[in-house]
């Protein structure tokens, strides 16, 4: 199964399911960006117990790898765990919704778009996309997170509220990050 089938099924599972999920990661950026490949699909879900097992249920062991344990840990510490299509090595990142301020601020403003040529589903608005990627940038250090902002920034510059981008810069203590960005930007 590549990329696209697993992604429309997942969000066809999802959705089926009635679990409160939202893209983030490259395949949100590309959603307001510029297009570049991507190894894995990130989701955040906030799935009940019965929620979360009927979604495992959704991933069969003789097509998928996936642990149960390690997906009913990450709903009780509220971090994450992966589905695995060992068949093409497609992945998917699940995380489990923070239920902090900007976790409860993600889930209230995201937005149905067109993820696939056929199919919409939700992903964070363009400024939490912002933000997570600042953040993947804090923790990691990889030059494609700065490179995704500069085309979210290029080709949906219009629609960014920079007011909203500025509190949770400060709140999620992004400041540097955000500064690399634009100088980034500027030498560009």
């Amino acid at each position: 199964m590549e990329q696209p089938e697993l992604f429309r099924y997942t969000l066809d599972l999802l959705e089926q399911l009635g679990i409160t999920y939202f893209v983030v990661g490259s395949l949100a950026s590309m959603a307001y960006g510029e297009p570049r490949s991507t190894l894995d699909i990130d989701i955040v879900i906030d799935p009940t117990e019965a929620q979360l097992k009927s979604l495992l249920e959704g991933y069969p062991d003789n097509d998928f790898y996936v642990s149960h344990e390690a997906a009913r840990t990450a709903l009780k510490q509220r971090s994450q765990f992966n589905v695995i299509r060992p068949d093409s090595g497609n992945k998917i990142d699940f995380m489990i919704a923070r239920g902090d301020a900007w976790s409860k601020e993600q889930i209230a403003g995201r937005r149905r778009l067109k993820l696939l040529p056929d199919r919409e589903g939700f992903a964070a608005r363009v400024e939490d996309v912002i933000l997570g990627k600042l953040a993947y940038f804090k923790e990691g250090g990889s030059e494609k997170h700065l490179r995704d902002i500069g085309g979210i920034l290029k080709m949906s510059a219009g629609r960014i509220d920079q007011s909203y981008i500025d509190r949770w810069i400060h709140d999620l203590d992004l400041r540097n990050e955000w500064l690399a960005v634009l100088e980034r930007i500027k030498e560009e």
